[in-house]
């Protein structure tokens, strides 16, 4: 069976009990390295940020207990599932109850959404916890019996965060702390991390490699892919007919938004694969190339 693969993201295991799968989550303050000695005071789930990507099929019933290690209330929101209200992690709003520090809650409901790249986060005090780090990937897996012609399946995760501390144009090893509400971005990153801290997507050639994209940030982000066209297969977990499928090297993956794409590995080399707005590609205003940008490698091994 082909798992999806969060590059320098675990995926967070379950404990089948009665026909469930037990989950557990735990929200908390994190140290997310971003570069080589570059940390940042984030919050993230089970030491990570993004949290850990959980894998589940369609069908499945899922208890995911929540366990709060935050200073204030949180929740989370099962963006994209179709899941009861009271489940839906809105609590401002919505019956689902907010989880106060130091306790849980047990997210209970089965999937009755197809296969498909879905996220999760934070829903409460949004502008601040999810801006903080607190979002992670939800991906409903293929069947095994469908799953033959992928060879190689990756998602990225795509964040921004505004570090302060550090004068712009400069990059000082240390720890550095967040303002979550402010607009003045200036670390972008994959999977928690920023070029040349990014890691690679290997591929062999001649394989059916699928890329999934999900956006958890402030800004639109168009990934371009190097030395490839690839077709777009679905977005928010939804996948299309083949017949309205479509071919781009570059896509525009709004805040909120997954998409998924597959390609053929028919180009061997060390392929770009990258933010296409400029300011995205520097590590707070600095001019090597950083930030949301990784590759696609080809390799024998």
């Amino acid at each position: 069976m082909i798992l999806v693969i969060t590059p320098g993201i675990p995926n967070l295991p379950y404990v089948l009990k009665e026909g469930i799968k037990h989950f557990l989550l735990v929200a908390e303050p994190v140290t997310q390295q971003l570069l080589p000695g570059l940390y940042i005071n984030g919050w993230g789930y089970n030491g990570y940020i993004p949290g850990p990507t959980i894998q589940v099929f369609q069908g499945d019933n899922v208890n995911i207990r929540v366990y709060n290690k935050l200073s204030e209330p949180t929740s989370v929101h099962w963006h994209g599932l179709d899941v009861p209200n009271v489940m839906d992690g809105v609590p401002e709003v919505e019956p689902s109850p907010r989880i106060d520090p130091n306790h849980y809650f047990d997210y209970q409901f089965k999937i009755t959404n197809p296969p498909g790249s879905h996220m999760y986060h934070t829903h409460y005090h949004t502008a601040k916890q999810e801006m903080m780090g607190l979002g992670g990937t939800f991906i409903i897996l293929d069947p095994p019996q469908k799953q033959s012609i992928i060879q190689r399946d990756y998602f990225m995760m795509l964040q921004e965060f505004a570090v302060i501390g550090m004068k712009k144009g400069t990059l000082s090893p240390g720890t550095y702390n967040l303002e979550p509400l402010s607009h003045d971005l200036n670390f972008f990153t994959i999977n928690g991390r920023c070029f040349p801290y990014t890691i690679p997507l290997l591929v062999k050639k001649d394989e059916n490699i699928r890329i999934r994209i999900g956006n958890l940030g402030m800004n639109a982000h168009p990934i371009h892919l190097h030395g490839h066209q690839f077709i777009v297969t679905a977005t928010d977990g939804n996948s299309f007919l083949e017949s309205n499928q479509y071919l781009k090297n570059t896509i525009l993956v709004g805040a909120g938004e997954t998409y998924d794409t597959q390609f053929y590995t028919n180009n061997p080399g060390i392929w770009p694969l990258h933010c296409h707005i400029p300011h995205h590609l520097s590590n707070n205003s600095t001019t090597n190339t950083g930030g949301m940008f990784t590759t696609v490698t080809y390799t024998e091994k």
